[in-house]
């Protein structure tokens, strides 16, 4: 029975070279001179650390950090800027949080969104991946494009294709 599953899996090389090359052009540009603004990518806990001498120079280095991230091919959906600046002493510093895998409610929205499709196909959620299976490829097809043409507020790959 062909399937295909529905993930959310950021590409952490090219995340990384996004926020290699913005580190880059933040420490050469002349308005970030003796600014002690810095931007640090921590794989592992999956967020982006930012810091900076005011709340500015933030709002740009968040600026050049999408640019850099949509350049490096890297939706820019994939990070959460939602979250508030800290200030504490002279340096502001915020943690931006990457989307990795899905959430349930996302999932959820996603696989009710299918059933309302009425497309003989059946989705299940299995962790921070939705498993979507169907007799007629072009079901499966349907599927899809009916995925990416929905708005939701994190990047999905369509992966694991089988027939």
């Amino acid at each position: 029975m062909p399937s295909f599953d529905i993930s959310n899996k950021p590409d952490f090389q090219k995340l990384d070279n996004a926020v290699q090359t913005a580190r880059k052009e933040i420490s050469t540009r002349f308005d970030f001179k003796d600014s002690q603004s810095e931007v640090e990518l921590d794989q592992k806990n999956k967020v982006i650390h930012i810091s900076s001498a005011s709340e500015l120079k933030m709002d740009a280095m968040v600026d050049v950090l999408l640019s850099r991230m949509i350049k490096q091919g890297v939706d820019p959906k994939t990070i959460d800027i939602s979250k508030e600046i800290v200030h504490s002493g002279k340096m502001y510093r915020k943690s931006i949080p990457i989307r990795d895998g899905i959430d349930k409610e996302t999932a959820k929205k996603i696989v009710k969104q299918i059933k309302e499709s009425s497309l003989k196909v059946q989705a299940s959620v299995m962790d921070d991946i939705i498993r979507v299976t169907g007799k007629k490829i072009d079901d499966l097809q349907s599927v899809i494009s009916l995925v990416r043409q929905s708005n939701l507020e994190l990047p999905v790959q369509i992966v694991n294709m089988k027939s």
